[in-house]
């Protein structure tokens, strides 16, 4: 005899039915909702709470309810009350780690996409990296690879692991030309982020780029626009922002702002579905039981070799073939149309792009044959992660 297991789970979790509507050992009822159905009355007999960001996972939620298992198909968990969870003795899991690899083509494109603006020269560039777990660590061997310098700052590691070769916070304002953020949202304490990039902090930096595809709160969003203000010469590239899913209009469309886009970063298709394989094997640990779902088997055949007509500088190329395998402009495009919408247009706007977010593959499903090769340009490709035939 099969023993009943009750899972509510977020309707836009990437294969949420095919994962979690049969699991070995249990007989399973899943009921799949919109993120604004998953309420205290929904999960009241619930055994297991799957979610998405948008649903906030905290006692106000789950007090009382027979929720035993919670997990977020998410990189972030700061929706989650986590401190609350343990001590109510309710096990959790977030997809951190899942869609690394989404993240850092979204960062590649962008940084390629500053260079064809020539609002960087990547090789003349040094880059501030604040943050260097999983992603931050990919970005510096990518960027070393490219040629930048890099600077590095993380304090917990630091401290932690008693590493040489970082930076503090205060020697990259003063000496990087551009920052990227890949830090938790962390609001209170010791490692706090929240508007780690301050107005203070905006006015001792140096430099004239700013990156974030992090927590849009690890940036005083109000202090950016300032500082945007401040210079012409500067500019921000921003994936996520205070306020969502109604951020800022007069920051997200302002002309400086060069790169605009709603939180997508990590929403490449082979990301979704890491992300939901991460917590089913997560699910599986807690009840035990045998995994036998993966999502390779319900992702699409990888696209045909595709030839690339190019011409120009090995950058030029590698902007060429990093636009063809995500046309990243296209998202900014579509954000920065949203400019003149209400708060309410603007929140469905947001919400909707990310639900039903346009299928990008991973670049290494597509195969890609330069039409004018030449060493430099190929070496520099297949570093940053390119398929070549």
């Amino acid at each position: 005899m099969y023993q009943t297991l009750k899972i509510v789970a977020d309707a836009h979790i990437w294969g949420v039915e095919s994962a979690f509507s049969t699991l070995p050992g249990y007989d399973v009822e899943l009921n799949i909702l919109e993120s604004r159905e998953i309420t205290r009355d929904t999960v009241i007999d619930a055994d297991i709470l799957l979610t998405r960001s948008s649903t906030k996972v905290q006692a106000k939620l789950l007090q009382g309810t027979a929720v035993r298992f919670a997990a977020t198909a998410t990189v972030g968990d700061d929706h989650y009350d986590k401190a609350w969870l343990e001590s109510n003795n309710i096990r959790w899991a977030s997809a951190a780690g899942s869609s690394t690899g989404s993240v850092i083509e979204y960062m590649i494109s962008s940084l390629l996409d500053l260079h064809e603006k020539k609002l960087i020269s990547i090789p003349d560039t040094t880059i501030g990296i604040i943050g260097v777990g999983r992603i931050g660590h990919e970005m510096e061997k990518l960027c070393r690879a490219m040629g930048m310098k890099v600077m590095l700052n993380d304090p917990p590691r630091e401290r932690a692991e008693k590493l040489s070769g970082f930076s503090s916070l205060e020697e990259i304002l003063e000496q990087a030309d551009l920052i990227t953020l890949h830090t938790p949202l962390v609001i209170e304490g010791e490692e706090c982020t929240k508007h780690l990039l301050n107005r203070e902090r905006l006015k001792q930096f140096r430099g004239k780029g700013i990156m974030n595809a992090a927590r849009g709160s690890c940036i005083d969003n109000g202090a950016l626009l300032g500082w945007l203000n401040g210079h012409s010469s500067r500019f921000a590239a921003l994936d996520c922002w205070e306020l969502e899913p109604s951020p800022a209009q007069a920051l997200f469309s302002h002309a400086q702002m060069a790169i605009a886009t709603p939180h997508i970063a990590g929403h490449s298709l082979d990301g979704k579905a890491a992300n939901t394989q991460f917590i089913y094997q997560a699910l599986c640990h807690v009840l035990q039981t045998q995994p036998v779902w993966n999502k390779n088997e319900h992702l699409p055949q990888d696209a045909a070799p595709h030839v690339l007509s190019t011409t120009g500088d090995c950058w030029e190329k590698l902007h060429t073939a990093c636009n063809f395998l995500y046309p990243l402009c296209k998202d900014s495009e579509t954000m920065k149309s949203w400019s003149s919408l209400s708060h309410n247009e603007l929140s469905d706007a947001f919400t909707c792009y990310r639900r039903h977010y346009p299928i990008r593959r991973a670049w290494q499903h597509t195969a890609l044959h330069f039409s004018h090769p030449d060493p430099g340009t190929l070496q520099l490709a297949q570093a940053i992660g390119i398929k070549l035939v």
